[in-house]
């Protein structure tokens, strides 16, 4: 069997009888160079490439025994694996769900007072992680903990680097940029859920 990577939506195109005919370049990237019939459930049976002949577009060829695998990222990886998330490149595994008072500051005066260094407490910049982490009472998340909160940073996790004086006990503040943005997020009540590595 011959591989041939497709265009569109990654994956392989995997085929049998015959040599393999060079495909042509396409000028226009909307252009498909791969047709797939999937007239029945199951893998694809028939694809129609077009070959090279001489520079000029030849007509479409048919080619028998063919599939069509998953993009490489996802070949011969668990769904569960696949959909677990991770932080710093490597696999979080669920600890645990705490239901959390979640409010937002800024690393202003306005927020954080005197301390407004642009360091957090755990000795980080706020600009770690792309400005996106929380502090918290380090009693229930110590330093390096990682939650995911939803509706914050699109659900990512992000790690606890920082603690302040009113964050005590099942309360948690998310970073923001500017106050104004810690404003809008206000105050909510949430279910945090706590991660851990998996490796």
């Amino acid at each position: 069997m011959v591989g041939l990577p497709l265009a569109a939506g990654g994956g392989m195109l995997l085929r049998g009888k015959g040599p393999p005919a060079p495909l042509m370049a396409v000028a226009a990237p909307s252009t498909p160079v791969v047709q797939a019939s999937r007239d029945v459930p199951g893998p694809v049976t028939e694809v129609r490439v077009t070959p090279a002949a001489g520079g000029q577009r030849a007509g479409m060829q048919p080619v028998e025994q063919v599939v069509i695998l998953p993009p490489p990222a996802t070949a011969n990886v668990p769904m569960a694996a696949a959909s677990a998330p991770t932080f710093d490149g490597r696999p979080l595994r669920k600890v645990r769900t705490l239901a959390m008072q979640v409010t937002a500051y800024s690393p202003d005066a306005r927020s954080c007072g005197k301390s407004a260094d642009n360091i957090t407490a755990s000795g980080y910049s706020v600009w770690t992680n792309g400005m996106k982490l929380a502090a918290a009472d380090t009693r229930v998340l110590p330093f390096g903990s990682i939650v995911t909160v939803p509706g914050y940073n699109g659900g990512r996790p992000i790690p606890i680097l920082d603690r302040g004086g009113a964050i005590k006990g099942l309360r948690l503040d998310v970073l923001y940029p500017t106050h104004e943005l810690a404003l809008q997020w206000g105050r909510q009540d949430l279910e945090v859920t706590v991660w851990e590595y998996a490796d």
